[in-house]
């Protein structure tokens, strides 16, 4: 009995110690750092649909992953939303929502279009929603890290972009010019902002994480043209030759 109370106060401290030793070694990348980032534009106004992607110095993942699937609607002549962003490997599906024809073209932006590598371009065409039935759809697979800028070839209006990210840690701004990050790790982080009408990227901010917040402001330069309201009208487009 005596050897038998040894063995089992013997696994029992062996057992405290294995968790002892788990909770440090997890406790090593924690996600407790905050990060708010503010972007305005040259004017100093706060700018909606920048991309904030933060590139940590440790090894780990986010509690929420960038998305590997995601829907863009093509209605009222705009793509919704005008900025979307998911990892790479990601499927994302067009929709017509219009009830005339649109095409999507799929292609490098920015500088990147200047490279000649457009591993994420693409072509497709959709035909005009009838009433009461789904928006005619169409997928693709984003597999390279990048911008990917979207157009019509009909309707030269339509512009939206997909940011393709090869961070986890990627936030859109909201109306206020606000990106906030939860769950980051602690340590070195660099801060990296992409928009659409930034046609030459800003330097990378250098950032510290830890337990008390950290607060990052980017300021672009150039004024961004505001991006108009979705219509509601069903009203044909401007006929033109194509």
């Amino acid at each position: 009995m005596r050897s038998l109370n040894r063995l089992t106060s013997s696994f029992t401290i062996k057992n405290i110690a294995a968790q002892a030793i788990f909770m440090v070694a997890t406790s090593t990348f924690s996600y407790a750092a905050s990060l708010s980032v503010n972007i305005v534009d040259k004017d100093g106004k706060p700018t909606p649909d920048a991309v904030v992607m933060v590139v940590t110095s440790s090894v780990s993942s986010p509690k929420m992953l960038l998305p590997m699937a995601a829907t863009i609607s093509q209605a009222s002549m705009q793509f919704i939303p005008a900025v979307t962003i998911v990892r790479p490997g990601a499927k994302v599906t067009f929709v017509n929502n219009d009830p005339w024809d649109h095409h999507v073209r799929g292609s490098a932006a920015g500088a990147a279009q200047f490279s000649g590598n457009d591993e994420n371009g693409f072509v497709l065409r959709l035909g005009g929603k009838t009433v009461g039935v789904a928006g005619k759809s169409s997928t693709v697979s984003l597999d390279s890290a990048g911008v990917v800028l979207l157009g019509c070839h009909l309707h030269g209006s339509m512009v939206g972009h997909v940011v393709v990210s090869d961070t986890p840690w990627a936030v859109k701004t909201d109306a206020n010019g606000v990106a906030t990050f939860t769950d980051l790790p602690d340590g070195a982080a660099t801060v990296k902002v992409w928009h659409a009408a930034q046609f030459v990227d800003l330097k990378p901010v250098q950032t510290a994480l830890s337990a008390a917040p950290a607060q990052v402001k980017m300021q672009l330069s150039v004024t961004p043209r505001r991006r108009a309201a979705a219509s509601s009208s069903t009203a044909a487009p401007e006929k033109f030759a194509y």
